[in-house]
């Protein structure tokens, strides 16, 4: 059974249980669970009717507890106290695929949890666990075995019609730490052995006190952790295959629901040569860094897979101590030129490869390392483009598609399922691949393919909890709720949807809350980001504001030296960024963001644009706070798409406070568009730009835009309705008849009096 029939099969058993549970004791009810006896030491709460986790996060077994439910469950909502997992089939997938095994998950569950587990429960994880991470493609010694800790499990694919004869027989692979058991290879399971992850090292600290090991002791008790292994679970059976049948072994066992886990045991790969490449004596990762590698790297072989990291807390640094521990090729392909160029210096200041050995691949750099082994960064597009390539580059793909990569990075891995990008992960052949966002979400229902074109996820980390401890900065959020003035009110009651986005975007309202926003920030000094994905609308701010602005179209020497500037100089404190921005840009000096204007509802950009500010310098400051300001127009459409937009960080323990009314704004010298004449005249132009700055919008940045064909859009006939004083631009002028006096005829100029003023007498 495929991966999507067990997701129907569990919309088929949530169902049939809501339907059985609710007719006697109603939807909501679940007092006729028996609660165990010391329920009060277990943290979990099972419910039996859609298999959602309950964890209580003020438990002192919660933070054990939450690392095994990030393993086995899809976290849904993790706010102060009280966090919600589910149980799926592409989570208990990734379970198995980093060892855990079916009995391990529901015993630990049921040690965990204040109920018993429920039947429909362990039925479910059962039936998704019985073949999935039972067989695994590992490459060593240059050649290619299927392994798999049960060898019933591989005689039956050697009894397959298809995968039997791909079979090498013979034992020349045979040594001292291996036997040959009914036709299979036996030999102990791998581990981590010597194998040491870089800036991991311990170092001689004193005990952390009684408290800390009260709790692991707790948790040893409860969990009961201090079983005997089997003998088999310390030994794995395998078999070679020809290396020509990779790709044909992978296709059956899918076909007959044994999906293959691939492992790169690069210690022993001969034929790829090694890069020199460690990380720098001075570097340290943190704990939660170290917890993400030991996922990849927990049976000392490299497992692909995708980590999932808040941004700010360092997933560059995570990307780059994988490629230390693998000491192979690495390609590295981000969203845009800008974050190319920023992994490129990230490698030269947490490691000690030479910057001979680093090549770039962007449309402006087409250079090549000259070793045998070597990095190589470049961007989704350059490697998934399919036009006509100019001679430069076509050399340089070729030079990328003709050799063996050890190891790929793929920056924003949320990107990837995209119809464009996704052809990447076929294009370039690597032994292993590492995914690395923090946002695993998309609105297109597309981020379940990630399972199989990278692997499954093998770490997800808590965002309060980082925050908490001052990995990443403390941020309060805010929605500007901004009145729409009544001439841009009156014309968004009339235009068409897709119009009115432009005058929801320009309201003057809205306008003045950010030049308010930036006036008060700017005195507490704080750097600013503006976003704003309509560019018409970034260049018409900015420029009112005297502030610099970076879009699509804006050169790469160009973007360098504003950002330069920004994080440098202390008389460039607010910029204005187009959706360019969003991803992969590092900026800590960062303290507050305000957005202006949006991708609709996307949940992904709300929280790809918060992280902008999450790794601010200040964030160890005592009482330092870093403010999200989302400014968003009364009684239009905006109010929905801000609130969708906000469900990610939401879940992830965020709370929006909402503002509506900005004290003392009013009050701002040089208010923008304080006069009724500005507005109109604001509104003029805006309708008059409506057409042009969709089309503007749609060619921001093919290097950063997902799955969107770029361009300007074909410019049409505009109708709008007014009279022909408003055509004349006469709005603002009014009519007055004056009564002819006596006294008014003496003070007129003699000559007018004579030509005009006699003749009509």
């Amino acid at each position: 059974m495929s991966i999507a029939a067990h997701e129907g099969k569990a919309h088929e058993f949530v169902s049939s249980s809501i339907d059985s549970v609710s007719k006697v004791f109603g939807k909501s009810d679940f007092s006729f669970l028996t609660l165990k006896p010391d329920h009060q030491s277990r943290p979990l709460w099972i419910n039996p009717i859609d298999g959602r986790i309950i964890l209580e996060s003020y438990s002192p077994l919660a933070e054990q507890a939450q690392d095994f439910l990030v393993t086995i469950a899809e976290p849904v909502s993790r706010p102060s106290h009280v966090h919600e997992y589910k149980l799926t089939p592409y989570s208990l997938y990734a379970a198995v695929s980093v060892g855990l095994e079916t009995n391990d998950i529901i015993s630990v569950l049921n040690r965990l949890s204040k109920v018993p587990v429920p039947k429909n429960i362990v039925e479910f994880i059962t039936s998704c666990t019985v073949s999935y991470g039972k067989v695994k493609l590992v490459l060593k010694h240059n050649r290619y075995f299927v392994e798999s800790p049960q060898a019933d499990t591989l005689q039956m694919l050697l009894n397959d019609k298809e995968i039997g004869p791909l079979r090498i027989e013979g034992d020349d692979y045979n040594n001292n730490s291996t036997t040959i058991v009914e036709g299979l290879v036996r030999e102990k399971a791998p581990t981590m052995g010597e194998l040491q992850i870089p800036g991991t090292k311990k170092l001689d600290l004193p005990a952390t006190g009684q408290q800390q090991q009260q709790v692991e002791d707790l948790f040893t008790s409860v969990v009961g952790l201090d079983r005997d292994d089997d003998e088999d679970m310390d030994a794995v059976h395998s078999f070679e295959i020809v290396p020509s049948s990779v790709e044909a072994v992978k296709k059956r066992c899918q076909d007959i629901d044994f999906p293959v886990l691939e492992e790169y045991d690069f210690r022993n790969d001969a034929r790829n040569p090694n890069l020199e490449i460690d990380l720098k004596p001075s570097t340290q990762i943190r704990p939660y860094q170290e917890k993400s590698l030991s996922k990849m790297f927990g049976n000392g072989r490299a497992r692909s897979g995708i980590i999932v990291l808040p941004c700010g807390a360092g997933k560059t640094l995570v990307g780059i101590t994988a490629a230390c521990t693998i000491k192979k090729s690495v390609i590295v392909l981000c969203t845009s030129s800008v974050s190319v160029m920023q992994w490129r210096q990230q490698f030269l200041q947490w490691c000690t490869i030479q910057p001979e050995n680093i090549a770039v691949f962007t449309s402006e750099n087409k250079e090549k390392f000259r070793t045998e082994a070597g990095l190589v960064v470049s961007t989704y597009s350059m490697v998934a483009n399919t036009r006509n390539r100019s001679y430069d580059s076509q050399k340089m793909m070729d030079f990328l598609t003709s050799r063996e990569w050890g190891f790929v990075i793929l920056d924003e891995v949320h990107v990837v399922p995209a119809a464009m990008f996704r052809r990447v992960v076929t294009t370039i052949a690597a032994h292993a691949k590492l995914g690395l966002t923090a946002t695993l979400v998309r609105e297109d229902d597309k981020i379940d393919d990630l399972n199989f074109l990278i692997g499954p996820k093998l770490y997800e980390a808590n965002w309060m909890d980082l925050a908490q401890k001052g990995h990443i900065a403390n941020v309060q959020c805010a929605e500007v709720w901004c009145p729409m003035t009544s001439e841009f009110y009156n014309e968004y009651l009339k235009e068409t949807p897709r119009r009115r986005r432009l005058l929801y975007i320009m309201n003057p309202k809205k306008f003045q809350a950010c030049q308010f926003l930036i006036d008060y920030h700017e005195k507490r000094g704080d750097k600013i980001i503006v976003f704003s994905d309509n560019v018409f609308a970034l260049q018409a701010y900015a420029q009112k504001l005297r502030k610099f602005f970076i879009y699509g179209g804006t050169p790469q020497a160009e973007r360098m030296n504003i950002l330069q500037n920004f994080q440098l100089n202390p008389e460039v404190n607010t910029i204005f960024l187009s959706k360019v921005g969003d991803t992969s840009i590092d900026l800590p000096e960062a303290t507050c963001l305000i957005q202006i204007s949006s991708h609709y509802g996307s949940r992904r950009q709300e929280a790809q644009r918060l992280g902008r500010i999450l790794r601010a310098k200040r964030r160890n400051d005592e009482g330092f706070n870093a403010f999200f300001y989302s400014l968003v127009s009364k009684d239009t459409q905006e109010m929905y798409y801000s609130t969708k937009r906000q469900a990610f960080l939401v879940d992830q323990g965020y709370a929006f406070k909402v503002i509506t009314h900005l004290q003392g704004m009013e009050n701002l010298p040089d208010l923008a568009y304080a006069t009724v004449a500005e507005r109109r005249e604001l509104l003029q132009s805006v309708l008059l730009q409506n057409e042009d700055a969709a089309g503007i919008e749609r060619g921001d940045d093919a290097d950063n835009f997902v799955g969107r064909n770029s361009g300007f859009v074909k410019k049409k006939a505009k109708r709008t309705t007014g009279s022909l004083s408003s055509l004349a631009g006469g709005d603002d002028m009014a009519y007055v008849e004056y009564n002819r006096t006596k006294k008014a005829d003496k003070t007129r100029n003699a000559l007018i009096k004579k030509l005009y003023y006699n003749k009509k007498k």
